[in-house]
């Protein structure tokens, strides 16, 4: 498994996922860049994400859905602050309703994703955070940490399939 840590932080309100990689970091770059090899691995096993919108670009946004086993899709929205490529990835996050707008009651969260070269492999940091404890605590008994680690698990698979584009 590639995530090599996960760490909580209520004081600073954060949530950060360490994964390591047997690719060089433009290859793991396009696994953001490129939704259809996004909705490979956004989301945890038995929940595929389909990208409806992808406006790669700051400022831009992008709108998903992710299938549940029971056939739900629970909607979420993204807003690209920052794209400094291939290294460093920020956007906004949160949920949304049936139409694709904001759930304003759950809040949104900040990622930021930052990929560097480790001697050919590349280290994936990706730090969440939260407006407030309530809504940290929430997401992490929501599941997000578990989740992100297993959707992270599997980045190995779509990085060899993809391993020539």
């Amino acid at each position: 498994m590639p995530v090599i840590s996960s760490t909580t932080n209520l004081e600073a309100l954060s949530l950060t996922l360490v994964a390591e990689f047997d690719a060089a970091v433009k290859r793991v770059w396009r696994i953001w860049e490129d939704p259809r090899q996004l909705e490979r691995w956004w989301g945890p096993p038995g929940y595929p994400a389909t990208f409806e919108g992808f406006d790669f670009q700051p400022g831009g946004k992008a709108s998903y859905y992710m299938t549940t086993p029971e056939g739900e899709k629970p909607r979420g929205w993204w807003k690209f602050t920052a794209i400094d490529a291939p290294r460093k990835l920020e956007f906004d996050d949160g949920f949304a309703d049936d139409s694709g707008a904001p759930v304003d009651a759950l809040g949104s969260a900040h990622a930021s994703v930052d990929l560097e070269d480790i001697g050919g492999r590349t280290r994936m940091t990706i730090m969440s955070t939260f407006e407030s404890e309530e809504q940290m605590e929430e997401m992490i008994k929501m599941g997000m940490e578990e989740g992100m680690k297993e959707a992270a698990g599997q980045i190995d698979a779509v990085l060899a399939e993809h391993a020539r584009t």
